[in-house]
């Protein structure tokens, strides 16, 4: 494990067959994603993805889906990152049925606003304010 390459090459491996079983787990199922952006130490901005669903017994299932660098910041810019590892993953967005954000207007606005870009093509994803980031802030702050 010296060679940090087959590092890279376990953890690829590691991370598509977690995704497989995450995939399988959600089979044909309607879905929600969980968006935030944030930058990392080397001052690149990031996309985490996370993926709600019921499983087979109606329980909420949440699991992480992937890390997406982003270049452009914009709604847009978010929207087509978005998409793009959406159909990397073959999601397709006529299953999305809800979407959860920060309270940045890129991500909240409700005339260009990455919510708003995603109903108008999938109109059954119903934005809805993620409380917990604003907990997590407050309690990281005190």
């Amino acid at each position: 494990m010296i060679c940090s390459q087959i590092q890279k090459d376990l953890a690829t491996c590691c991370a598509l067959e977690v995704t497989k079983v995450i995939k399988n787990e959600l089979g044909d199922k309607n879905f929600a994603i969980l968006v935030d952006e944030a930058r990392d130490c080397s001052i690149k901005e990031q996309m985490a993805i996370i993926l709600r669903f019921l499983d087979d017994n109606g329980e909420l299932q949440e699991r992480f889906l992937a890390i997406k660098h982003i270049t452009d910041c914009t709604s847009a810019g978010i929207k087509e990152a978005l998409f793009h590892v959406l159909k990397y993953h073959g999601l397709s967005i006529n299953r999305l049925h809800g979407q959860g954000y920060d309270g940045a207007s890129n991500m909240r606005g409700e005339f260009n606003g990455l919510q708003k870009l995603i109903r108008d093509e999938s109109p059954y994803a119903f934005y809805v304010h993620c409380f917990a980031h604003q907990l997590q802030l407050r309690r990281s702050s005190e």
